[in-house]
């Protein structure tokens, strides 16, 4: 009998600022310890725009399905990373103790759509880091000449979609400590850098050869 009200109480109930601060903080029962830094941070959001996936699926979109108008999906893409900057800095300002979109939503609009959003950014997470780290699987085998699944362990007895397991993607995605994932990130985000400087530099010099010389530039 009482399911449906405090269904109800609690998809309209909304926290407060000073509970986020410290009712729920103190729950846990011990301070976590601070283990990055800004520079760390800043890394990490390097990595986020340039990792992995920008090398996926961006090429043979561009060359299958978009064309030049790619650079539109590039200018859509900032414009949604900037106010995402700006919703993050409110949070940041209203709740600075707290972080993090949910205990921000769960004091702005309530539990209900801060239960939502914490489903949406897990799922969010799973399905583009599982899917970034088994394209590692294609660029280590590709770098050995061989085929993605030579690397892949197959198990008869699960469904055909399902049946290769891949053992790449679970030394990529795991995780021994908060410091050695952001050490890692360094070295990754510096080699995609340079992956990104060279082929811009390329295609620069590619453009102005042709422009140059159009019949004798390859």
């Amino acid at each position: 009998m009482e399911t449906g009200p405090r269904l109800v109480e609690r998809a309209t109930a909304r926290s407060a600022a000073a509970v986020e601060v410290n009712e729920v903080r103190g729950r846990s029962g011990a301070e976590m310890k601070r283990n990055l830094t800004w520079w760390d941070l800043a890394w990490f959001g390097v990595g986020a725009v340039i990792g992995a996936g920008i090398f996926v699926l961006t090429g043979q979109e561009a060359r299958d399905a978009a064309g030049p108008a790619v650079v539109l999906s590039y200018a859509v893409s900032g414009v949604s990373a900037m106010l995402s900057v700006l919703c993050y800095t409110e949070f940041a300002i209203e709740i600075p103790d707290a972080g993090g979109s949910f205990a921000y939503l769960r004091v702005e609009l309530g539990d209900f759509v801060a239960f939502i959003a914490a489903g949406n950014i897990l799922l969010e997470y799973c399905i583009g880091g599982t899917a970034v780290a088994r394209a590692w699987t294609s660029y280590f085998a590709t770098l050995l000449n061989h085929r993605p699944n030579d690397f892949r362990i197959h198990a008869a007895s699960l469904a055909a979609d399902y049946s290769r397991l891949d053992p790449i993607v679970v030394a990529v995605i795991a995780v021994l400590s908060t410091k050695a994932s952001s050490r890692f990130n360094y070295a990754l985000s510096i080699a995609h850098l340079a992956v990104l400087v060279f082929i811009v530099a390329a295609g620069l010099s590619r453009w102005g050869c042709k422009r140059v010389y159009p019949r004798t530039c390859l």
